[in-house]
């Protein structure tokens, strides 16, 4: 007997893991082997715990639904608050797959004798190989979910396994108190390196289009304002909205002291030769070399007869810390030549003897448990993955790899956001003192 193999292709199987979070797809029913029959279908997918079901057409749409619950044909509309509905394109390699929820949770899918019923997809409709699509509890652009092509050339079901478990216990230890982010605040503060002609730290933001990095300034400066805010430019686009070199200092409330850190914001990294920031701008930056509000130019890095060219650097002008942002998210989904290029930078950055960490950001989005409570950031096994294999890509060590979530639609601050973000700034100092003990021991050997 040949064994059943699964349809979905390496990358399309990392696409729809991105919204599974920390899980194993274990293939339980192939229409095309086993029938588009509900009965085969329930025979072989009932009482099997989480499930996803994944429908493929001609027109390339890869779609379909996930449950946290068992199917057990009791005839009852299911309560489901992690049940969604998900679709990716073939043609559309490099676009984020959509998922969507119920507006009514209570709702999430009929346990019946039919197919997959999720009310507004409705997968093996009348044992064929049809689906119904009517949008209802499920809000969505029928175009957008199966380009209104609702014959099927495949339908399979898997078990999701591993899928929303938590650590008994924390694997790092943080204290999420009010007390101590007014501790961190302070300790940022007051904070001072150890080399005198140096009073603020810089430390250089690099990362993929998209990743946060000028949320991660914005969403530390709203923590020190009281207040959100959005001094950066952010949002979403297929190319970097972050066009010049920007260096942002931080000040303690409106009016307050300025921080001694100066976040410096970059254009983002694309995978194309001649597009997003390039390997002579980033050389030019850590050097010290940039001046503020450079206008980044893919296909011409920065020039010695530019106005923005500094000639005379001094230590205050260098870097002093590269922190790369990475969305937690696409960390399965980083193509190899961004892979390739962040080697290129950390070479560069390791000839220029200047530390380095990851800034891993969106991990609520990342990891639905960590959407749920932001405590739960160290018990989330998936988070945890998450972390080793950025690790591993990257190739900096585990210690080096910190978890925060940005500010990106909330009006009003959390203690809980807030803390993880202090702690990430209270890391980046760390590393960055590292840096300055270099500096002073050779000071004294001289």
């Amino acid at each position: 007997m040949s064994v059943v193999t699964s349809r979905l292709t390496k990358e399309q199987e990392k696409k729809l893991c991105t919204l599974l979070g920390h899980a194993k797809l274990s293939l339980l029913f192939k229409a095309t082997v086993h029938g588009y029959g509900t009965d085969t279908f329930h025979n072989k997918c009932d009482q099997q715990g989480p499930t996803v079901t994944v429908a493929y057409n001609k027109s390339g749409y890869v779609f379909g639904a996930y449950t946290s619950k068992d199917y057990a044909q009791t005839g009852q509309d299911m309560a489901d608050n992690q049940a969604f509905l998900f679709s990716f394109c073939n043609s559309k390699p490099k676009a984020e797959p959509l998922r969507v929820v119920s507006n009514n949770p209570q709702y999430a899918f009929t346990d019946g004798n039919t197919g997959p019923n999720y009310g507004s997809l409705v997968f093996l409709c009348d044992n064929t190989a049809t689906v119904q699509s009517n949008p209802g509890t499920y809000m969505f652009d029928p175009v957008k979910m199966h380009g209104n092509d609702l014959q099927l050339i495949e339908c399979e079901v898997y078990r999701v396994e591993d899928y929303g478990r938590l650590m008994e216990t924390p694997w790092r230890t943080i204290q999420w108190t009010s007390e101590r982010k007014k501790a961190l605040m302070e300790n940022i503060t007051n904070w001072r390196p150890d080399v005198g002609s140096v009073k603020q730290a810089r430390m250089l933001l690099v990362g993929p289009v998209g990743a946060g990095k000028s949320s991660f300034f914005n969403s530390v400066s709203s923590v020190f304002r009281g207040h959100v805010t959005s001094q950066a430019n952010t949002g979403s686009a297929g190319t970097s909205l972050t066009t010049e070199f920007r260096t942002y200092s931080i000040k303690a409330g409106q009016k307050g002291k300025t921080l001694p850190i100066i976040l410096c914001d970059s254009m983002g990294l694309e995978e194309g030769l001649n597009s997003g920031m390039n390997l002579d701008d980033f050389t030019s930056i850590v050097r010290g070399q940039m001046q503020d509000r450079y206008q980044f130019n893919s296909s011409m890095p920065l020039q010695a007869e530019s106005l923005y060219y500094r000639k005379s650097v001094e230590l205050k002008d260098k870097i002093h810390t590269v922190a790369y942002v990475i969305d937690a998210r696409k960390v399965k989904l980083l193509p190899d030549k961004m892979i390739e290029k962040f080697a290129a930078l950390r070479k560069k950055a390791n000839q220029m003897s200047v530390p380095q960490l990851v800034l891993l950001t969106k991990v609520d989005e990342a990891c639905p448990l960590v959407a749920a409570d932001l405590k739960n950031v160290y018990r989330s096994n998936y988070i945890n993955r998450m972390m080793r294999e950025v690790s591993d890509l990257l190739g900096v060590s585990l210690l080096s790899v910190v978890p925060v979530k940005n500010y990106s639609q909330e009006l009003e601050l959390d203690n809980d956001t807030d803390v993880l973000l202090l702690s990430a700034v209270n890391q980046m100092l760390r590393v960055a003192e590292g840096y300055f003990d270099d500096i002073y021991e050779n000071e004294k050997c001289e």
